[in-house]
């Protein structure tokens, strides 16, 4: 799934890390081409290594290489996000995630009672996530994550935003919730429902290993939980929780149309 603002960092710690970021941007400049991006990394990992990352994930920077998919993804990600609600819906299949999560929803009945038990999200809004960003786990992504987040890190549109995703990426790796050959989405986005690393070390259970879908679903109704969701209530009473996680209003719309059908479907 495209990235818009997904998994929004809490405001502090994005200040704070946006402090890091400048001084770590004063040895090497942000780039608009790879051709920095080596000179970039060394800079970066003096930082990274202060902020506790570990000799794994410091080999997996030594590694990565600027992701030119990633880079043009994000030039064209706001098309994603044009256009009406049901424009959007049409594009990204809600007829059929609805359908689909409807049978989902009864054939893991039991974990959705669990996660709903142990988070107060309800089962809708999970599936319209599940679906609308995987297709339910068809499509994780196979571009590489670190790769992607660095390059993200580096580039110029948006370093402060995604400079604390790439410390939590080789923190991830030094735990071996990721390796240096992961591969997710174009944006770094990790599992099924496509976490950023941030929120992963934030609001991941179990293990975060996300790649596993109850792990991921319970770590989504984790973070929605995280964002304000109110138990009980219904999804368009949620939206607040719902633009946590996107913040594109045409996503939440759908999100929240996809998630009703699914719940009023008992």
């Amino acid at each position: 799934m495209a990235f818009l603002a997904k998994g929004k960092m809490f405001a502090a710690t994005v200040v704070a890390v946006l402090a890091l970021a400048t001084g770590a941007q004063a040895g090497a400049s942000c780039g608009k081409t790879g051709a920095g991006f080596e000179a970039w990394k060394q800079d970066f990992a003096a930082q990274a290594q202060s902020e506790g990352v570990g000799a794994k994930g410091l080999a997996a920077l030594a590694g990565a290489n600027y992701a030119t998919k990633t880079i043009s993804v994000d030039r064209g990600i706001h098309k994603a996000f044009s256009g009406s609600v049901d424009d959007f819906m049409r594009r990204r299949g809600g007829a059929a995630i609805i359908s689909k999560g409807r049978s989902l929803k009864k054939s893991n009945a039991a974990l959705f009672s669990k996660i709903e038990a142990n988070y107060g999200v309800s089962p809708g809004v999970l599936l319209a996530i599940w679906g609308m960003e995987t297709g339910f786990g068809s499509a994780m992504g196979n571009q590489n994550t670190v790769s992607a987040i660095l390059t993200l890190a580096y580039d110029c549109r948006r370093p402060g935003f995604f400079y604390p995703h790439a410390i939590a990426a080789l923190k991830l790796v030094d735990r071996g919730a990721l390796t240096a050959s992961s591969v997710g989405a174009a944006h770094g986005e990790i599992g099924h429902t496509q976490f950023l690393p941030g929120n992963v070390l934030k609001y991941g259970v179990g293990g975060g290993n996300l790649r596993d879908k109850g792990t991921a679903l319970a770590s989504t109704a984790n973070f929605l939980k995280g964002h304000g969701w109110r138990a009980g209530a219904s999804a368009s009473s949620n939206m607040g929780a719902i633009a946590g996680w996107n913040s594109a209003s045409v996503y939440q719309q759908a999100i929240a149309r996809i998630a009703t059908a699914i719940d009023g479907d008992d």
